[in-house]
């Protein structure tokens, strides 16, 4: 996907600020709840539903219209929510390592924001990532790469590299599928 110079701009500053502002300082066990599965109301757009684990998950007709849950944030945060969608089909090929694998049964760093997109183009939001910073900080990091024409392969690499040391145990994530 070619970026514009504003989006890659865009990216760039995100990427300062999450950079420069840490993780959420809370320790991976702090950040870690009790499993949960998400419930068939959370399908119903615009309808939240609080998981076991204490993450809300949200219905919106599309990637273009982000959850309610969203508007309390910082603009900076809706940002990255949005370009998690944008960027969907490389993060569900990047693990993240806040831990969440575990604790909320996440399969890759796109869980951390969204928990699926249906057929139909309906978006099940998911709010865990306002809570963390190392699941912002692996999204704008892979979408930054990926603007910058990395290969999937490349940016699995580099994250794998960078977090596998010091982190949670990572979510059970596919590898990329061979570059052709």
């Amino acid at each position: 996907m070619m970026k514009t110079g504003k989006q890659r701009f865009v990216i760039l500053l995100l990427s300062v600020g999450l950079m420069l502002s840490g993780c959420s300082g809370k320790s991976p066990q702090e950040q870690q709840v009790v499993s949960g599965q998400a419930t068939e109301a959370a399908h119903e757009h615009g309808h939240q539903t609080q998981l076991s684990n204490g993450d809300i998950q949200e219905a919106t007709a599309s990637i273009d219209v982000l959850p309610a849950f969203l508007k309390s944030q910082t603009s900076e945060l809706q940002t990255i929510y949005a370009l998690s969608a944008q960027v969907s089909d490389v993060l569900k090929y990047i693990p993240c390592y806040c831990g969440c694998g575990d604790s909320a049964g996440h399969e890759s760093n796109l869980n951390c924001f969204i928990d699926e997109i249906q057929e139909d183009g309906t978006v099940v939001w998911d709010d865990h990532g306002t809570r963390c910073g190392v699941c912002l900080d692996i999204a704008v990091e892979s979408a930054k790469m990926s603007s910058e024409g990395k290969s999937l392969t490349d940016i699995r690499t580099a994250i794998d590299e960078k977090y596998s040391t010091g982190y949670a145990k990572p979510t059970p994530t596919p590898m990329p599928p061979a570059e052709s």
